[in-house]
């Protein structure tokens, strides 16, 4: 674990970034799939979940587990098919993500790391 700086993790995944790379790119994995985004990346990728919430399911696909929910990804070339317990964990990891990442920079600017 020494390769790798955790950002943050929850129920469906983690967000990290690789020592000894120069980069500005976190990675995010969930489920079974990863992600190397920016900030602003992962930004649109927030946006991208809060249009997926505003999707009307079916009566049919209003459980939990039903994965009828077509979220797009910052990339245009891909696109997931998610449950609504889902959707709020990815939330989750997004969002807790971008927060660390922020805090972590503010912190380095007040301290002048």
């Amino acid at each position: 674990m020494n390769d790798v700086q955790k950002i943050y993790s929850n129920e469906i995944g983690i967000s990290f970034r690789w020592n000894h790379v120069n980069t500005d790119l976190t990675q995010i994995i969930f489920r079974d799939t990863g992600f190397h985004l920016s900030e602003k990346e992962i930004e649109i990728f927030i946006n991208k979940l809060d249009d997926a919430k505003k999707i009307k399911q079916c009566q049919v696909c209003q459980e939990k587990n039903c994965k009828s929910i077509l979220l797009q990804t910052p990339s245009n070339k891909v696109s997931l098919a998610i449950s609504k317990t889902e959707l709020g964990q990815i939330e989750d990891l997004l969002k807790g993500t971008l927060f660390q990442i922020r805090l972590n920079n503010y912190v380095r600017e007040i301290c002048d790391i």
